[in-house]
């Protein structure tokens, strides 16, 4: 919630799985969150950015975390395409 300021007043903001969209609740001890770096594309160097990902534990469970990481870093062109 904001106020008329557009201040964020809620004392907790719940994360949500950055594949499924699922909310995050403090019971899924399963999920995680990752900085990956972001990479210049010429140069392939660290560009001292990273983007952020959450991933909830029922997407963990079922195995599929890393193609759910790996798409979202190539979406967000911070993985190499080949």
């Amino acid at each position: 919630m904001q106020n008329d300021a557009g201040e964020n007043v809620d004392l907790y903001i719940p994360r949500k799985c950055s594949w499924t969209n699922r909310i995050l609740s403090a019971h899924d001890h399963g999920a995680v969150q990752l900085n990956i770096a972001n990479i210049d594309p010429v140069t392939g160097q660290y560009t001292k950015t990273s983007t952020t990902f959450a991933l909830c534990g029922y997407l963990r469970s079922q195995s599929e975390g890393d193609e759910a990481l790996t798409a979202l870093a190539r979406k967000n062109d911070s993985a190499p395409t080949n």
